[in-house]
């Protein structure tokens, strides 16, 4: 059996890289396609990795700029070739869905989100703050791009979605049924402390959509001590709006961050995401979440036992969130156990299943898509 892993591209590191770095290290010996990657950064990610580029690896500017250049991708991603391969796995949250499999072959995509500027233009644009001349020229781009997108939704034998919400994105979007996997959490560098401290955290890139303006009122009106670790545009902004109980910390390392997380009272998410990761880690340090009872938090925070939902994004919603989760009694060790089912080695072994379940039907001939009509 041959694999290859399919990437969007190696420019930077966030939760699509844990996951390709996880997949690797599941399927050493398979090498990984992109379209561009910075070798400096794939070397310290994927240590031994075989890694194929495409021809865009030879535009200019390419490791700052790789977003400027979105109108290229499909022909980066038709480029690449995958000839003899059995098995393609995609880690996707743009163009690699749309990779050509070699026929017979399985390709299983494991798709974080459907293109997000593609599909939701205008919450996108209002994410990266762009001007109405910006809008007016992509638009038209971005239609074509969305297209293509739709064109190419039947290439994938299976997906597969990061949460169920995500999943549900994708039958709505591409017209095809998609699986729940979960991204792997490295649960293992977080402890747990004996006792509580007295502020909650917040653990989160300072931009608008994570809405951590939402909790600084929050805090204002409880008066109660609030951490914030990340940084971001939105910085200066937040800072001005809050009050003396909040501190701001910027980026801290992994250990400063885990240290926090096993001292604080509570983890507040105010944002909507479509997996976060951040739930998971505070649970992993048995602590509950206050989170907006939306996106991937529905699969990774239970209500009354991992934490709790608040149902508005409203800053009094919020407050009373947060005192209904300061009256109750957590049990660190269900906490811990719960976070230990987004392990990476639950994620490893999903995956295998996965492909064991996709290569019997390939064998039995039952493999097949579901089609899908473009309007």
């Amino acid at each position: 059996m041959k694999i290859a892993l399919v990437h969007d591209y190696l420019t930077q590191a966030g939760g699509a890289e844990r996951v390709i770095v996880a997949l690797h290290r599941l399927y050493p010996d398979a090498p990984i396609f992109t379209t561009i990657a910075d070798p400096a950064l794939a070397s310290d990610l994927l240590p031994g990795a075989t890694i194929v580029t495409s021809w865009m690896q030879m535009l200019p500017g390419r490791r700052r700029h790789f977003r400027k250049y979105f109108w290229l991708y499909p022909a980066g991603v038709a480029a690449l070739d995958l000839s003899g391969f059995d098995v393609i796995l995609s880690n996707s949250s743009a163009y690699v869905k749309s990779v050509r499999a070699p026929s017979g072959a399985c390709h299983i995509c494991y798709c974080h989100t459907p293109m997000r500027f593609a599909w939701d233009f205008g919450g996108y644009a209002a994410r990266e703050d762009w001007g109405p001349g910006t809008r007016r020229i992509l638009e038209p781009m971005i239609s074509l791009l969305k297209r293509w997108d739709l064109r190419t939704a039947n290439r994938p034998t299976r997906y597969y979605g990061n949460s169920s919400a995500v999943a549900a994105r994708i039958t709505r979007c591409y017209q095809r049924p998609a699986g729940v996997l979960y991204p792997p959490v490295d649960v293992e560098r977080f402890g747990v402390a004996d006792a509580p401290g007295e502020h909650h955290l917040i653990v989160s890139r300072l931009v608008a959509y994570k809405r951590i303006d939402l909790a600084i009122d929050a805090f204002n009106l409880l008066g109660l001590p609030l951490v914030i670790i990340g940084d971001g545009p939105a910085r200066a902004a937040l800072q001005r709006r809050a009050g003396p109980s909040i501190t701001f910390l910027g980026r801290r390392d992994d250990a400063v961050v885990a240290d926090h997380y096993r001292r604080c009272r509570a983890v507040v998410c105010p944002g909507e995401e479509d997996f976060g990761i951040t739930p998971v880690e505070a649970n992993a340090s048995g602590r509950p979440v206050v989170a907006f009872g939306a996106g991937g938090a529905l699969d990774t925070v239970i209500d009354g036992i991992t934490g709790v939902h608040f149902a508005r994004q409203e800053s009094a919603v919020l407050a009373e969130a947060v005192r209904r989760c300061s009256a109750m009694t957590w049990d660190p060790v269900v906490l811990r156990r719960h976070a230990e089912r987004f392990s990476e080695q639950v994620f490893h072994a999903r995956v295998a299943e996965i492909v064991r379940d996709a290569l019997h039907e390939k064998d039995s001939g039952t493999q097949g898509v579901t089609s899908i009509t473009i309007g």
